[in-house]
């Protein structure tokens, strides 16, 4: 029975930073002919480049790993790829599954599992690869707890990782946004209102339609013309406030200050 879930001829990668985890996914697809394993990975960067080379139909990817964690690896590849892999998340934590969902994983596997448990989740991803619903959409709808802590940014072949403690501020253009560090700009195809809903809104406001700031960035605020104002950043940096981003930030520093 087991071999009747997949009649096509899949192309998978395995994800885990665990050679016993990797060992006991491998195991387990031998039962399956129709399944290529294209290849194996014991951390995100790995995984990222595996998929791009690969190109393969499934994912099983581990949440908790080395240098990049399962959901930037997903997001770095929803930048690369008009198909990305269908994904089942196989984890021994369960705090993930609701982000994991909300990212479009078809399942979601608890270590330990059975085979039973592993047969059924090939089922629903051959019953994904059919429907093929995409894109990723990693960001809206995150519980607080949940919120990311640091931003990735693919430039050609190199990664960047940029601590949300280290974000000074972000500028929408166009379809990207210019997110600005350390002195330094790195652009990221996003658009600033699904950024601005993963983020947490008691670190990092809306002060105008094109400029997300760091709250604890903000210096002073100063009046500029007759009916705008404009935030001084700490390293001196001057981004404009509109009179709804004047509202909402006058309101984050109330907060903060209690």
């Amino acid at each position: 029975m087991a071999k009747e879930v997949i009649n096509q001829t899949l192309r998978a990668v395995i994800v885990d930073d665990e050679e016993l985890a990797r060992g006991f996914l491998r195991e387990l697809l031998a039962a399956y002919p129709g399944i290529e394993i294209a290849a194996e990975c014991s951390n995100g960067f790995e995984a990222v480049k595996a998929v791009a080379e690969t190109s393969p139909d499934l994912l099983f990817l581990d949440v908790q790993m080395p240098k990049l964690d399962g959901f930037e690896v997903l997001e770095l590849i929803g930048q690369t790829r008009e198909a990305p892999p269908v994904v089942i998340f196989v984890t021994a934590f369960d705090q993930y599954a609701m982000r994991a969902f909300d990212a479009h994983a078809v399942d979601y596997l608890l270590k330990p599992f059975s085979a039973e448990r592993f047969e059924r989740a090939l089922e629903r991803a051959k019953s994904r690869l059919g429907e093929r619903r995409l894109p990723l959409d990693l960001a809206a709808g995150r519980p607080p707890a949940e919120r990311p802590q640091r931003i990735v940014v693919k430039d050609g072949t190199r990664v960047h990782i940029i601590p949300l403690d280290k974000l000074d501020y972000v500028e929408a253009q166009d379809d990207y946004v210019a997110l600005h560090s350390a002195g330094r700009s790195h652009l990221k195809q996003q658009s600033i209102a699904s950024l601005e809903a993963a983020l947490d809104p008691a670190r990092f406001v809306r002060i105008h339609r094109s400029v997300l700031v760091n709250l604890e960035r903000v210096a002073r605020i100063e009046p500029y013309g007759k009916e705008s104002r404009i935030a001084i950043l700490t390293d001196g940096t001057r981004l404009p406030v509109s009179r709804s981003g004047y509202t909402r930030l006058l309101e984050a520093m109330e907060a903060s200050s209690k």
